[in-house]
């Protein structure tokens, strides 16, 4: 049985339905954090996450903050991020969110755009940049207050509000309108310059309460037991939605700043559902196809998989399952797959992916595995998911039906566009950008290119923008190839080229966590990644990947060479976005004669 739903719409603020939470189930625990002891976790009640908050919110009064104006986060996600976004929502104040990774002139740009008044960083080096950004000629005046959370930052933000009444916080809180800004989320900026993106209280309350409503995930994040890593940055919109619908709910939550050490602490959180993009599937499938071994241990694993596959396949089918292919899936995850679950904590129901395509062939094996996939779709202008899928009648690739507050159709070119109750207000500051991402009848355009079923599902088939038009004329869809290529422990990523030119070619990364591993079972000495981006034996290996991959198209969309690079794209160099999206013109730029290259020498004998 599943915990009474809440109505949220009797609220208009996030942080309005929080603090009602901590009122009326004060002892539920909703956030856990690591303790300072390593493996333990802190347990904070419902009731202490609104004290939290409320202090929060009075020390953002305290600053002399007027409702509406804007103050920022830089910093990773944890616990004392969303106390103090949720602090200043309490407040009637804009939330501006700003990633550990952007650069001086995209903070500078960011915090002029938003006309953003204070700021806390995590780090004190972090809070010596903002000053000096500060002191530019284009924001004199405007950023009044910089605090870092590694000098006291939180300590000395509270302080300021120690002195006020609580009921000045009640009163600010009682302001808040539906329709009123609540966030101005920056795009990650794959080309140009970030846009914000503003969404209303409203555009948050809406889906989240269609996700409570629909109850197909409520088990996994509102429902007592549920409990959920948060590991991607809050800074993000699915993070923050996603974390926002726990707090609300009746489940803990576990906000942690990176995923370096997420296995350690999935295997002591013990959580019940993950919310991952698709490249921290791959990497796990990756790392346990090169740790595997070789020999018959290699052969055993992958038989596993494909097992694993097939039974995903047979479910989804609704073919009769015969009692062989219950012995073959239970042997399978006897000798392998029980252990993928158990490096998972053990207590792994659910995965939530979202943020970029995932591999057929990748849901379907952690499906195998005993857990349910479900993709979700939205972007950063939807207010994060726009579509869900369904744990009942759900369909691997695709991503499910839209939310109920929205709906969606087929534009020209088969775009998809949306519109309804998480669709944003606009972008900042940006009047004729919000025209043009509107059709004239109101619909969103998403930029994506899909297809709708029968019964509504939608499935992404790729970003009108990116699709490549051979010198042929052959229409490709780059992340196809992309995400099965990707496959392959040795390749990190992956971007298909051959716009205007004869055939379809691709630039690879190599793994620089998975190539010892690989080396080692394939019997080759221990290299680097530059002699291995030249060796003979790595080089056939990537090519065998490569025809595996075309597999799956046709002669004119299948890749015909790659080009091996020695330096990984990264979210810290500017090829990745935080999400873990190749920024395409970025490394089109970067990377242009060997680009080139690809198309004007012959390959070598």
């Amino acid at each position: 049985m599943g915990a009474p739903l809440i109505d949220l719409m009797q609220f208009t603020s996030v942080v309005a339905a929080v603090l009602d939470r901590g009122r009326k189930r004060p002892r539920e625990i909703a956030v856990e954090r690591p303790s300072a002891l390593g493996a333990a976790w802190e347990k904070i009640s419902a009731s202490a996450l609104a004290s939290d908050i409320r202090a929060a919110g009075l020390g953002w009064i305290g600053l002399g903050l007027k409702p509406g104006e804007a103050v920022s986060i830089l910093g990773s996600t944890s616990y004392e991020w969303m106390i103090m976004d949720l602090g200043a929502q309490a407040a009637g104040l804009v939330t501006v969110p700003i990633y550990e990774t952007d650069s001086y002139e995209q903070i500078k740009w960011i915090t002029q755009k938003a006309q953003v008044k204070a700021v806390i960083t995590d780090t004190t080096a972090q809070a010596v940049m903002v000053r000096q950004l500060a002191k530019e000629p284009e924001l004199a005046g405007q950023i009044s207050e910089v605090f870092s959370l590694d000098d006291s930052g939180l300590t000395r933000l509270l302080e300021h509000g120690r002195a006020l009444s609580p009921a000045q916080l009640d009163q600010r809180l009682e302001q808040i309108q539906l329709e009123d800004l609540c966030t101005i989320v920056f795009t990650s900026g794959t080309t140009g310059r970030p846009k914000g993106v503003e969404m209303t209280h409203a555009n948050f309350l809406r889906p989240m309460n269609s996700v409570i409503e629909k109850r197909s995930w409520n088990e996994w994040v509102f429902d007592p037991g549920a409990r959920v890593i948060y590991f991607l940055p809050v800074a993000h919109v699915l993070a923050r939605f996603l974390g926002y619908q726990q707090l609300v709910g009746h489940g803990t939550g576990a906000f942690l700043p990176n995923s370096k050490t997420i296995v350690q602490d999935m295997q002591t959180f013990k959580p019940n559902a993950l919310l991952v993009v698709p490249r921290v599937l791959e990497k796990v499938y990756n790392a346990a196809d090169a740790t595997a071994g070789s020999g018959i241990k290699l052969r055993i694993f992958r038989l596993a998989a494909r097992t694993a596959e097939h039974w995903a396949r047979l479910q989804e089918s609704g073919k009769e399952i015969t009692f062989a292919h219950k012995i073959k899936i239970a042997l399978a995850r006897k000798l392998v797959l029980n252990k993928i679950r158990k490096l998972l904590g053990g207590n792994l129901q659910g995965i939530v992916s979202g943020g970029a395509p995932m591999a057929e062939r990748l849901g379907r094996f952690f499906i195998g595995c005993g857990i349910e996939v479900l993709q979700g779709y939205g972007a950063t202008e939807t207010t994060g998911p726009l579509t869900m899928s369904e744990r009942i009648g759900n369909k691997t690739g695709y991503v499910g039906q839209p939310l109920l507050c929205n709906e969606v159709r087929l534009g020209e070119g088969g775009e998809l566009q949306a519109r309804g109750g998480s669709i944003m207000r606009g972008y900042h500051g940006e009047p004729e950008l919000t025209k043009e991402a509107f059709t004239e009848d109101g619909w969103f355009k998403t930029g994506d290119l899909g297809q709708i079923d029968a019964d509504g599902n939608v499935k992404i088939t790729g970003r009108a923008k990116e699709i490549i038009v051979t010198a042929g004329g052959k229409n490709v869809a780059p992340a196809v190839l992309e995400e099965r290529l990707k496959g392959h422990p040795l390749i990190s990523q992956v971007m298909v080229v051959g716009d205007n030119k004869p055939f379809v070619a691709a630039l690879v990364t190599i793994d620089k966590e998975m190539l010892p591993t690989w080396l080692k079972n394939h019997g080759i000495e221990q290299m680097d990644i530059t002699r291995a981006a030249r060796d003979t034996r790595v080089l056939e290996a990537l090519q065998r990947a490569v025809q595996r991959t075309n597999r799956a198209v046709s002669r004119a969309e299948s890749i015909r060479k790659i080009k091996v690079l020695t330096t990984d794209w990264t979210i810290e160099n500017g090829m990745l976005t935080p999400s873990l999206k190749i920024k395409r013109d970025r490394i089109r730029a970067a990377y242009a004669e060997q680009i080139e290259d690809l198309f004007t020498k012959r390959e070598q004998k």
